[in-house]
């Protein structure tokens, strides 16, 4: 079965549904995976520390770990190709030299604004407190949440992010460090058995002001 892609992006934005049930006998490549994931991180993030982390439980294995976490979504963990689990990490500096020294060596930035950047940013980060770090970490993990979702469209996949979850032990049970990643969603991601239901938005004059 051949997956439909496509570049239109009102196509991807409209037709995007919270899809519940999937067709199970739809697996997403490895190669196809690693690309929706490198398009969601492009998005924006605070200092472009880009703290996002993806845990993709594909397996039978790792989908009877998950099922007693995501009780109440139990059709999307057992219908769904996978199921990514969207982390922050909140030691997100630690990789400051693989992002801008790689800027540095592609020729993106010099070096002096590269040394000014984390001149600028060191004591901020060795100072913010841990809540703060959280609220930032849950910006960039909602923005690419939002982005992997498009780029899962765009690849013929759908979707449904999900908020309801066992948050304070998903870390341990996979075997990641909680005091240093925060759960920031779940989103199941595989070909849509039903269409989804088509909601109601609210109109621009009731969202929007202008001043």
């Amino acid at each position: 079965m051949t997956n439909q892609k496509t570049n239109d992006f009102k196509e991807i934005v409209r037709g995007r549904r919270s899809i519940k049930n999937y067709d199970p006998s739809v697996k997403i490549s490895r190669e196809e995976m690693e690309e929706i994931l490198e398009l969601a991180a492009t998005a924006p993030s605070s200092v472009n520390m880009q703290p996002w982390r993806f845990l993709v439980i594909e397996s039978p294995e790792g989908k009877a770990a998950l099922a007693p976490l995501a009780r109440f979504n139990q059709n999307q963990v057992e219908t769904s190709a996978a199921m990514i689990a969207v982390f922050g990490d909140l030691q997100n500096f630690d990789k400051f030299e693989d992002i801008y020294g790689k800027a540095v060596e592609e020729g993106h930035m010099p070096q002096e604004v590269k040394e000014n950047i984390h001149k600028s940013f060191s004591g901020y980060f060795e100072t913010i407190s841990r809540e703060d770090m959280e609220d930032v970490v849950l910006v960039d993990g909602g923005l690419v949440s939002m982005q992997l979702m498009l780029a899962a469209r765009a690849y013929g996949y759908d979707t449904n992010p999900i908020g309801g979850y066992e948050k304070d032990q998903i870390a341990e049970v996979f075997g990641l460090d909680k005091d240093r990643f925060v759960p920031v969603m779940l989103i199941s991601i595989g070909k849509a058995a039903d269409t989804g239901h088509t909601s109601v938005r609210l109109p621009v004059d009731q969202i929007a002001q202008w001043k």
